[in-house]
């Protein structure tokens, strides 16, 4: 049942200036994204929502923003909020000051971690924060079958989770293959959000069997890489998301086919983007600067940053700033620079006041790493052949290349050969399940000696550990079990740097500036051992979902994404 809008006859009154407004912005002009048009005027605010534009009003409360560009907010269309490593209460003190006004999450980090309980949790977060945080149910509890996950979600784990304020609908689905090959549980995930939104995850994925995917009415996607991949799926009916991420960097490579003539159709996301990159570069704010920075028409980028987003999930009180719709305006210094000065989220300025207003939510999931203690022997890898498969890292990328490396056995043993770039990577069960150990090599770190592990691994999360020496891999596998989760740099026996990410393993109890300041502490740390990438740790945690092509790998050994098995020993 709808609630009665308890505003209605107000806002009426306030839209004709037969009353006073709420709030005035006084002295701004409006970048309408319908027509591309400025418009002079105040904009008057009844509440929560737009009473009146382009007129003057008289205001109980007026903001001056002249000289400045008022658009609406921005909508982040696809992320997960425990890849900013901080709570959701920190995410938003974090982002919403740039202008992000609402954002849709995946919680499905903390699923695998603590199941629908860490779903609740999310729905909780949301009711207390100053933007507005989309919780859509995660799809994919764990990814696959290969892999070993803290908690399992189905179709009937889903059911009672819906219907909560913050909901849309299901989240993205990872699982391609079991769409397209009508896997039962698959099916039944489907068939209880039908009609409603079902977010896509199909990387590579085309011909008939993006047909297929598609026609599950699956209607959003964000991993399409290539302008050819985005515009096959485009052609077919899909909303693509382009994203930049901390590691998946698809901006630049998808611009060129963001146009006045697309831009109803594509939306901008972030996916996975932590507190450093966010200080250094920006989130939404970043990437449309960006955009425009390399060509696109400032209506095409703030169009996918708002009102195309809005569209494609379905939220139609949001978008424009437009009368009777949402208040999420942020006022810029101008198109092209995209610096906030002044964010309203549902007619409330976000400010230092609204966010020591929210009341604290209680963390979850502490004490979560049950992995035991590994020594440097768990970490060998044998084998009886020399050719070997090896993970390629591809900078800026979660997909991977499969390659093949003559490597020596020597006592039973393939050793790290860090003149060759081939690393020892683990990966170590941590939920208590099983004790399952995996090694495999990885090219593409340029790590010469030490070693980094991390409980962010996803999606299931166990500990990855990449390392030129076993013992500084057993040394920072150990330690996250003492710091209940997190990231850990460590050479020659001592432990150079390292973040506890104590809630669930995956976020920090810190504020995101103390997070910060860590990060790019392990930054350093990492650069020490020689590591040659500029996001070391998320583009670890990536090497161990199986549903990203090429070749990963995960707690039960390496998988080869496009077959989906596991790669024979």
């Amino acid at each position: 049942m709808t609630r009665p809008d308890a505003d209605l006859e107000r806002r009426i009154a306030q839209a004709r200036g037969d009353a006073p407004a709420d709030l005035v912005l006084r002295g701004g002009r409006v970048f309408d994204l319908v027509t591309g048009a400025m418009i002079d005027g105040d904009v008057a605010i009844c509440g929560a929502r737009i009473a009146g534009i382009g007129a003057g009003y008289d205001g109980a409360r007026v903001l001056d923003v002249s000289g400045l560009t008022l658009v609406p907010g921005f909508i982040d269309t696809h992320l997960h909020v425990e890849s900013s490593l901080v709570t959701p209460h920190e995410f938003d003190r974090c982002v919403t000051p740039r202008g992000i006004t609402t954002a849709i999450c995946d919680p499905h980090e903390i699923a695998n971690v603590l199941g629908t309980d860490g779903i609740r949790w999310f729905q909780d977060a949301s009711s207390h924060l100053v933007m507005d945080l989309r919780v859509q149910l995660s799809s994919c509890v764990p990814s696959t079958d290969m892999e070993t996950s803290g908690a399992r979600i189905e179709a009937d784990d889903l059911a009672p989770l819906m219907g909560h304020p913050s909901g849309i609908g299901l989240a993205e689905f990872m699982n391609y293959p079991g769409v397209v090959h009508r896997d039962p549980a698959a099916m039944a995930k489907l068939r209880l959000f039908a009609g409603g939104h079902v977010d896509g995850h199909c990387p590579q994925l085309g011909g008939r069997d993006l047909n297929a995917y598609i026609a599950a009415g699956i209607r959003t996607e964000h991993e399409a890489t290539a302008p050819e991949e985005a515009l096959e799926k485009l052609r077919k009916g899909m909303r693509v998301l382009i994203r930049e991420g901390s590691v998946s960097k698809d901006l630049d490579a998808l611009q060129p086919i963001l146009t006045e003539a697309t831009s109803a159709y594509l939306c901008l996301c972030t996916d996975d983007r932590n507190p450093l990159d966010i200080a250094e570069h920006g989130h939404l704010d970043y990437m449309i600067r960006r955009l425009i920075a390399l060509g696109t028409p400032p209506l095409a980028a703030y169009r996918a940053a708002s009102l195309s987003a809005a569209e494609a999930f379905g939220l139609k009180d949001r978008g424009l700033i437009a009368p009777g719709l949402r208040a999420d305006i942020v006022a810029i210094d101008s198109l092209e620079g995209c610096h906030a000065r002044l964010v309203l989220c549902a007619g409330r300025v976000a400010d230092a006041a609204a966010f020591a207003a929210r009341p604290a939510l209680a963390p979850i999931g502490r004490a979560s790493v049950k992995a035991p203690r590994v020594a440097p022997a768990d970490f060998r890898n044998g084998g009886n052949r020399t050719l070997t498969d090896v993970i390629g890292i591809l900078e800026g990328k979660i997909i991977t290349a499969h390659l093949r490396e003559e490597i020596a056995i020597v006592d039973g043993d393939k050793r790290p050969d860090p003149a060759r770039d081939l690393l020892r990577i683990a990966v170590v069960e941590r939920h208590g399940k099983n004790g399952n150990i995996a090694t495999g090599f990885v090219r593409g770190f340029g790590m010469q000696a030490g070693a980094i592990a991390s409980t962010v691994c996803h999606d299931h999360h166990n500990i990855v550990a990449v390392g030129a020496d076993y013992a500084d891999m057993a040394l920072a596998a150990n330690r996250l079990g003492e710091i209940e989760g997190g990231f850990v740099v460590a050479r020659d026996g001592a432990v150079l740097a390292e973040l506890p990410l104590p809630v669930a393993g995956l976020m920090s109890l810190d504020p995101f500036e103390t997070v910060e300041r860590r990060l790019a502490a392990l930054r350093a740390a990492a650069l020490s051992l020689g590591v040659v990438l500029e996001e070391p740790f998320l583009q670890l945690a990536f090497l161990a979902l199986p549903v990203i092509p090429a070749l990963k790998i995960t707690d039960r050994g390496l998988v080869d994404v496009e077959k989906f098995e596991i790669v024979p020993g």
